[in-house]
């Protein structure tokens, strides 16, 4: 196994690091996040168009640039680091990874093409009020009413459900139970019956939606009752993309921390000289790698499908905590300005903290490798 990146792929991470230094500064991030889109379209186009961002692992017969998972990962880091504004996650990360896990061939041509060049902005509904990331928490049931699909329930916190062009929904054959009966169902926005409630969240930069089903007619995507474990795949790709997203937050709160301290003068002496400061700046940088390594072997086993469940639960706990320590003792170095709206990092910590909720927090995913594990 070898952790390190291939020369094309150093490249890639450098070209991507220059356009969004210059795409997602963050006088751009506090002026997206203001706004009820929450992104800037002729980013998101130019994503597409000119980088191939949103079908990076998106086989070409499909519309896609045909990379892998690594390639991706490398993204979402990237994308951690400049805090982007724009709905990547859910788009490519659950939506994309749904469809190619869940779907046939005829879905995949039919929904994947779109995605990949940027027309399509999806999302998948998972979560239910008191519920929780796996199959135990989909209670929403779907209805036969002749050759039609009906869905009648709710989805809670749905990632850019008020943004989304296609929402992928999970339900549940009426009197199933575990992963049976599983059915995973396409619903384009503006459908009959469909309601949107747009949630405030802790994070801005990251849109949330409350979704209600009332007899909304649905298309079935793949096998009916059979997308259970194509589930579970897509929730584990989806949380090694978070692991990498920050470890790229982390570090740039690793690095804003050392240059501020580097920067601040108090007693004739920058505050970066003084030991307490270098302790909190060397504790976070032992986090900050060995959560890196954690994300990269998730990757890693993303790609190679390999104790993916076991892989992708070690890494959001680990990177999950990484980016909180690091988000927080960004703010103490920063002193009181930390916290203030016209700083950046309060930005981060609340990235941090959401994220950390996003797809179940650390307690969760320990309780999985634990069960895994057999303990």
């Amino acid at each position: 196994m070898n952790f390190a990146f291939s020369d094309e792929q150093e490249e890639f991470r450098e070209m991507l690091r220059r356009f969004l230094d210059e795409k997602s500064p963050t006088t751009e991030v506090f002026r997206l996040m203001e706004t009820a889109e929450g992104f800037d379209a002729a980013v998101w186009k130019q994503m597409a168009e000119e980088l191939g961002l949103q079908g990076i692992h998106i086989p070409e017969t499909h519309g896609g640039q045909g990379f892998g998972f690594l390639e991706l990962c490398i993204a979402l880091e990237e994308m951690g680091r400049a805090l982007l504004c724009a709905p990547f996650f859910s788009t490519v990360c659950l939506a994309a990874n749904a469809i190619l896990n869940a779907g046939s061939e005829a879905d995949k041509q039919a929904l994947l093409p779109g995605i990949a060049s940027g027309e399509t902005i999806a999302t998948l509904a998972v979560l239910e009020k008191d519920g929780t990331w796996d199959a135990q928490g989909i209670r929403m049931e779907f209805q036969r009413d002749g050759g039609d699909y009906l869905l009648e329930g709710s989805k809670a916190l749905v990632t850019d459900g008020a943004l989304a062009d296609l929402i992928l929904v999970a339900a549940r054959r009426p009197g199933s139970a575990g992963d049976e009966g599983i059915s995973l169902f396409a619903v384009r926005a503006g459908a009959k019956g469909l309601r949107v409630t747009p949630v405030d969240p802790l994070d801005a930069t990251r849109k949330l939606a409350d979704l209600e089903f009332a007899g909304v007619k649905a298309k079935l995507v793949g096998e009916e009752g059979a997308s259970g474990p194509a589930l579970r795949k897509t929730l584990d790709q989806a949380c090694v993309c978070l692991a990498a997203e920050s470890v790229g937050g982390a570090q740039r709160c690793l690095d804003t921390s050392v240059a501020y301290a580097n920067e601040r003068v108090q007693f004739a002496r920058p505050i970066g000289s003084f030991q307490a400061i270098k302790h909190k700046c060397a504790e976070v940088l032992l986090e900050v790698e060995s959560a890196r390594v954690t994300a990269y072997y998730a990757a890693w086993a993303a790609e190679n499908d390999e104790e993916l469940p076991l892989a992708a639960s070690m890494a959001k706990s680990c990177c999950d905590d990484a980016y909180q320590r690091a988000a927080a003792e960004n703010i103490q170095i920063h002193g009181g300005i930390g916290f203030t709206w016209e700083a950046d990092p309060h930005l981060y910590f609340k990235r941090a903290k959401a994220t950390e909720t996003l797809l179940g927090n650390p307690s969760y995913h320990r309780a999985r490798i634990a069960e895994q594990k057999g303990f």
